[in-house]
């Protein structure tokens, strides 16, 4: 019987395949009409069916036991866990009011901790280290972090104390800083640093973009309500914590409706210097100003002298600036004297090549001595009013084969620019388009913020 009904079935499937083999459109004709009186069937029977309303309703109750959480809640009071907690040192911290503020209260750690040379030398007194904590739910330390750059090498160090099974150890690590890149956005009101703050850029971008532009822009007069900058720059990280500024990679800025533009760039082989986007150096050899941010008090002209009470030609620019502001060499070059000198009191003079000198006058102090080679923006010395000075400022001269020059116009009409290569045009273009692309996001963050 069995083998009866599979012969037949196969002769079934022959007999199938042969007319869809010869008469493909019948047998597609004839399947689709058996399925649609098939759905018409269904539909038939599904109308024929109670609606939900009518349907019986049976209720079903069931007791339910909850699972025994005595052994969960034992297994969490057993268990322990740390809290991280990261703080930024202050010159007057004590090991006690630092432990406080990083929410660790640990007898022990602190007598440790006041012990240790190390931990002593490099937190207590000094301002602006990061510190992370370590530490237990009953507040004992287990392990404290402390991070901060020891120069310009690339590196920084980390302070361990950790706690062990006899008690506390001590290390200093080093390990390199990892740059990203951070774009900011700021309108000016009052003041470019202000701005700054306001947009949580850090100064240190806003002492390069003031290098950066001074050649084309006065920032001691010509700033405006309204003017605005954008940039990209380099944040230097440790162990994922900014530790400090690096270089400015790109920036515009927006001056009485006059678009700047400029961007770093280096060639193989060429020192790197800032370009406009089409490719234009903005390298002029000198930087406009001495200082990062002052003002002009006398400039260079015939002036009535406030001590010889004469009228007498100025041969140089005046700053006023607070006693102890740092004073930059600006180019490079070498110190061919610093010490004193009669009424410019303590003065720094630095030989940039055969024909250029600078001199800076009226120091509270000299940083550099005779014959030492400085570099572009390296401080010289600081303000003060050493000589015949009426108050505190420096006297800034800039002379070219001895004869006394308009410091103001140097940095715009002086010194040699570097041009691109045709070589490293391409490269060039593509970095170019891509900093303009960064320029519009950190715009268009800047105009998202304001519409919070």
């Amino acid at each position: 019987m069995k083998n009866g009904l599979i012969a037949a079935g196969e002769k079934l499937l022959s007999r199938a395949a042969h007319a869809l083999e010869h008469h493909p459109k019948q047998v597609t004709a004839l399947l689709a009409a058996i399925l649609l009186c098939g759905g018409g069937g269904a539909f038939a029977v599904a109308k024929l069916t109670p609606d939900a309303p009518d349907r019986p309703v049976r209720e079903v109750l069931e007791s339910v036991s909850p699972l025994p959480v005595q052994r969960q809640l034992d297994a969490l009071d057993v268990h322990r866990f740390n809290l991280f907690r990261s703080e930024v040192s202050r010159a007057s911290d004590t090991v006690e009011s630092l432990l406080a503020r990083l929410g660790v209260s640990d007898p022990a750690a602190a007598a440790y901790l006041r012990g240790d040379s190390t931990f002593r030398a490099q937190v207590l007194g000094r301002a602006g280290r990061i510190i992370t904590a370590e530490a237990s739910d009953t507040q004992a330390l287990q392990k404290i972090s402390v991070r901060w750059t020891a120069g310009d090498d690339g590196t920084f160090r980390r302070l361990v104390i950790a706690r062990d099974a006899i008690g506390f150890a001590s290390r200093i690590e080093s390990a390199p800083l990892t740059a990203s890149t951070r774009i900011g956005s700021a309108t000016i009101r009052t003041s470019l640093f202000a701005a700054a703050d306001e947009a949580r850029i850090p100064d240190a971008v806003i002492s390069q973009l003031i290098d950066i532009f001074s050649g084309d822009i006065d920032f001691h007069r010509s700033l405006h309500n309204g003017d605005r900058f954008n940039v990209v720059y380099e944040a230097l990280e440790a162990d994922g914590e900014p530790m400090r500024t690096g270089r400015v990679l790109s920036v515009e800025f927006m001056n009485k409706g006059q678009l700047h533009q400029a961007m770093w760039f280096q060639e193989p082989g060429r020192k790197g210097s800032y370009y406009s986007l089409d490719g234009k150096s903005l390298d002029t050899g000198y930087l406009a100003s001495p200082m990062e941010f002052s003002r002009v008090t006398s400039g260079f002209a015939n002036r009535f002298h406030p001590i010889l009470h004469q009228w007498k030609a100025h041969l140089g620019v005046d700053y006023g600036a607070v006693i102890g502001t740092a004073v930059r060499a600006v180019g490079d070059g070498t110190v061919e004297f610093a010490g004193e000198q009669n009424g410019f009191g303590k003065v720094v003079i630095v030989r940039h090549n055969n024909t250029d000198e600078t001199l800076y006058a009226h120091l509270s102090r000299i940083d550099v001595r005779a014959g030492q080679p400085v570099r572009q923006s390296q401080n010289v010395g600081a303000v003060g009013m050493t000589g015949w000075a009426t108050g505190p400022h420096l006297h800034f001269e800039f002379r070219v084969n001895g004869v006394h020059q308009d410091p103001t116009l140097i940095a715009r009409h002086h010194g040699e620019s570097s041009e691109l290569s045709a070589q490293a045009r391409p490269a060039f273009d593509r970095m170019a388009q891509s900093m303009r692309i960064q320029l519009a996001a950190a715009q268009a963050s800047s105009s998202v913020a304001r519409a919070d």
